[in-house]
């Protein structure tokens, strides 16, 4: 025997059926304090600040990766004028 039910009801309505709690306001009130903090740390920041904090790494970065490359191409394949040596 199967039974088949259909309920229509809200996430709210079915929330307060099943005694979970509604994190609703919580999570606006977190959700302010976020958007606060984020516009405070952008405001504190011009472009060029922000920049210099996001990039160095990743340039500095990709720099010593080119140059590892460089050194191992180099050194596995030396050039003809210092083979003849």
């Amino acid at each position: 025997m199967k039974i088949h039910v259909d309920v229509e009801c809200t996430p709210e309505e079915a929330r307060t059926f099943l005694g979970l709690p509604d994190v609703q306001p919580m999570q606006q009130a977190m959700m302010a304090m976020v958007e606060e903090r984020m516009k405070s740390a952008l405001t504190a920041m011009d472009p060029e600040t922000m920049l210099k904090t996001w990039l160095p790494a990743g340039i500095q970065g990709m720099e010593q990766m080119q140059k590892m490359f460089w050194n191992q191409f180099s050194a596995a394949n030396p050039s003809p004028s210092k083979e003849k040596k």
